[in-house]
Parts: C-alpha cells; sequence; structure tokens
C-alpha cells in the first residue's frame, strides 16, 4: 500500500502543471481579453449533418489559453522541484535535464494536447446533440458515457506526450489516465466551489 501511494504522488506530481494550466485557462476565459479575441474553431460550420462540427466552446483563445497556462506551469513547477532538489519524482524529467527550456517545450505540448484530444469528444456530443457544457444534464447510458469521456479524453494527449518524452510503460499510461480523470472530477468541482467554473 505504502508503494502505491508513493507511486501515485510520483504520477500526481508529474501532471500537476496540466492542473494549474487548466485552472489558469479557467481564470483567462473569464477576463475581457478572452471575450475580444474569442473565435470558435469550427468557423461557426456546421458538419454535413446540420449540426456544429466542435460548437462555441472550442476557441482559439481555449487553445492558446490552455497551452501558454501550461507551459508557465510547468516552467514554474519545474524551478520549484529543482530548487527543492526532487526533479527525480518527476516521469517528466526521467530522460531529460529539468531546464526551462526544456519545461517550456513540454508545458506546451501538454497544452495543446490537451485541448486537441478534446476535439473529438466534441465532435461527437455534437452528432448527439448535446449542447457545449450540459453533458452532466443529459440523462441515461448516454450521459453517463459521455461524463466519463469527459473527464479522461484530454489526458490520452497529454500522456502520450508524456510517453514520447519519457517511455512509462502501457500500464502506466493507462493509470496516468485513470488517476487524470480522478483529479479532474476534483479539480472541477473546486473550481465550481470558488466560482471558476459553472459545471463539471
Amino acid at each position: 500500500m505504502a508503494r502505491l501511494i508513493k507511486l501515485m504522488g510520483k504520477m500526481i506530481l508529474s501532471m500537476v502543471s496540466v492542473v494549474f494550466g487548466g485552472v489558469l485557462n479557467m481564470l483567462f476565459v473569464k477576463t475581457p481579453l478572452f471575450g475580444k479575441i474569442r473565435k470558435p474553431i469550427d468557423g461557426g460550420r456546421n458538419w454535413s449533418d446540420g449540426r456544429r462540427i466542435f460548437g462555441e466552446n472550442k476557441t482559439y483563445a481555449g487553445v492558446a489559453g490552455m497551452t501558454v497556462g501550461t507551459m508557465v506551469s510547468q516552467v514554474c513547477m519545474g524551478l520549484l522541484l529543482k530548487a527543492l532538489g526532487l526533479s527525480h519524482l518527476s516521469d517528466v524529467y526521467r530522460r531529460h535535464e529539468n531546464t526551462v527550456k526544456y519545461n517550456a517545450l513540454a508545458g506546451g505540448l501538454f497544452g495543446f494536447a490537451y485541448v486537441l484530444f478534446e476535439l473529438p469528444n466534441s465532435f461527437l456530443k455534437r452528432r448527439f446533440d448535446i449542447r457545449p457544457g450540459n453533458t452532466t444534464k443529459t440523462g441515461g447510458l448516454l450521459g453517463k458515457v459521455f461524463f466519463v469521456i469527459d473527464q479522461i479524453d484530454s489526458m490520452f494527449g497529454v500522456m502520450a506526450v508524456l510517453a514520447l518524452l519519457s517511455p512509462i510503460g502501457i500500464l502506466k499510461y493507462f493509470g496516468y489516465i485513470a488517476l487524470g480523470g480522478i483529479i479532474h472530477i476534483l479539480t472541477n468541482l473546486g473550481m465550481i466551489k470558488t466560482g471558476i467554473r459553472k459545471n463539471l
């Protein structure tokens, strides 16, 4: 049990920059700047079925916010771990030195992969007429399935980047995704409590 707890602690430490990147992005979308540059990725266009491709919530500003936010978070986390002599505890540094340049690259890739891997889920939800931000209000099996997908879709991309930077093995890859889904829910609940976010 102690070994499992230690492993989970290391995994959380390895992905915490993505969590903070998400929080920074949520704060960014509340600013006037976001409103001025917000443009949907799909350009307001519909698919051949007459429904939106991704919807209003998937914007270029959101991509930029998550990418830059995670980049900043990863750089700060790298500096903190280096100062504390704890870099060895993070999988991010298994194959690479903890430097500002590397952290900026890794953080940017984590953030970009996060939003990129959300797009297929958004595309599918539009096909099922699930409005953006309304997954938790969708009843039945469909709502439950998409709720689970909402929590882990982006983690497939983030962990794919981590696996490219520092090979982690298939079991650990899916372990990260499961743990990331739990952290995603807890983080969203915290943001709802503080008024940063409206729903899961």
